[in-house]
């Protein structure tokens, strides 16, 4: 029987129940990840080797049967293709052998061509649809311009982002020629990812929280409504879900990005954050990851309090960020039976009618 509740609510559609899924939903909290990480040691050589993917992606779906699949991968893949290379060491993250730092840097990177650089992704992709055969919605992602830059130039994680910042208020020019590129090139990757199979992209610009609102209208924002248009102009039909991690002060704005849904961590009350983004635009996630190390009963009752809050129109339920390592497994089965098993009691009962009436 096919499933396609998260496509649905995407496009605003009312429903009986939330669809969910949880990022990071494959990772660290299986066992099953734990021993296959055991067999491949490498990061990316999980994430760029198809069969390998597959079977990560595929792990949680098995396991809980969620509403959303998504593409085992990370958002730094496409970036060697435009010429930027990294590698990504266990317990300490990406890292970058030569930031991007200089004008010549940036005037060397090339467009992507992701059959030629990253054609697992296709097959990966491709996989999984015929995989999940309809019984859940398939998502796809990728990283937003800032966010990229911010590990490409960085060099690594960071905690208080002061290179890359220190560009943009120094030498803004470069730092916006670096944002223009990446955003082509994310749009492309995004268009691809569609075309292999993904019925939804969601848009990780996890590290724009760390942005005064004025900076993230100049840094980020522009460049997510540059990769919105591009993907709408020739996908229209695909919703867009947009993440950015301690975004409760720049919730207005990142409305204004012109994606279809809004995934919104802990650090805000539901009900307000569907207030300030506006009742056409979804929303997705606000559940403290924490609370998977609660009682049943205290993860029961966070469900329902998010259930009520978000009412039954443009709604995903999810964490406000991914599942924590050393989760239990039998709460994250525990979220999902419970999460399936809950129906919405609102106005919306009934009505037909979508939140963006033209993709119906």
């Amino acid at each position: 029987m096919n499933n396609y509740r998260l496509l649905q609510a995407a496009r605003g559609e009312v429903l009986d129940r939330p669809p969910v899924w949880m990022m990071r939903q494959a990772g660290r909290y299986m066992k099953a990840y734990r021993d296959l990480r055991e067999k491949y040691p490498s990061f990316r050589e999980r994430s760029e080797n198809a069969d390998i993917a597959v079977e990560i992606s595929l792990q949680p779906f098995y396991a809980f049967k969620p509403d959303g699949v998504i593409l085992f991968s990370d958002i730094l893949t496409p970036l060697p293709g435009i010429g930027i290379p990294f590698d990504i060491i266990e317990s300490r993250g990406p890292i970058f052998e030569q930031p991007i730092r200089t004008q010549q840097q940036i005037n060397a990177l090339t467009s992507l061509d992701p059959e030629a650089s990253l054609p697992f992704v296709r097959e990966t992709l491709t996989t999984l649809r015929k995989e999940v055969n309809g019984e859940a919605t398939l998502l796809g992602f990728v990283g937003a311009p800032w966010t990229l830059a911010a590990y490409a130039i960085e060099g690594k994680s960071s905690k208080d982002y002061a290179i890359i910042k220190s560009m943009g208020f120094r030498q803004p020019d470069i730092l916006h020629q670096f944002l223009g590129k990446l955003a082509d090139a994310i749009a492309i990757y995004a268009k691809y990812q569609i075309d292999a199979g993904a019925q939804v992209i969601q848009i990780f610009d996890s590290w724009a929280g760390q942005l005064t609102p004025a900076d993230f209208q100049e840094f980020s924002l522009p460049y997510l409504q540059q990769i919105v248009k591009q993907i709408k102009a020739t996908h229209p039909e695909t919703p867009l879900i947009l993440y950015i991690n301690n975004s409760a002060g720049i919730l207005e704005l990142m409305a204004l990005s012109g994606v279809d849904v809004i995934s919104v961590d802990w650090t805000v009350d539901l009900a307000v954050a569907r207030e300030r983004i506006g009742k056409h635009i979804g929303v997705q996630g606000n559940i403290d990851p924490c609370a998977l190390f609660g009682s049943q009963e205290y993860i029961s009752d966070r469900i329902q309090e998010t259930i009520r809050k978000a009412g039954d129109r443009g709604h995903i339920l999810n964490l406000g960020h991914g599942v924590l390592q050393n989760t239990p497994e039998e709460n994250v089965a525990f979220f999902f039976e419970t999460a399936k098993n809950s129906k919405y009691v609102g106005e919306g009962r009934g009505q037909k009618e979508s939140l963006l009436v033209s993709r119906v």
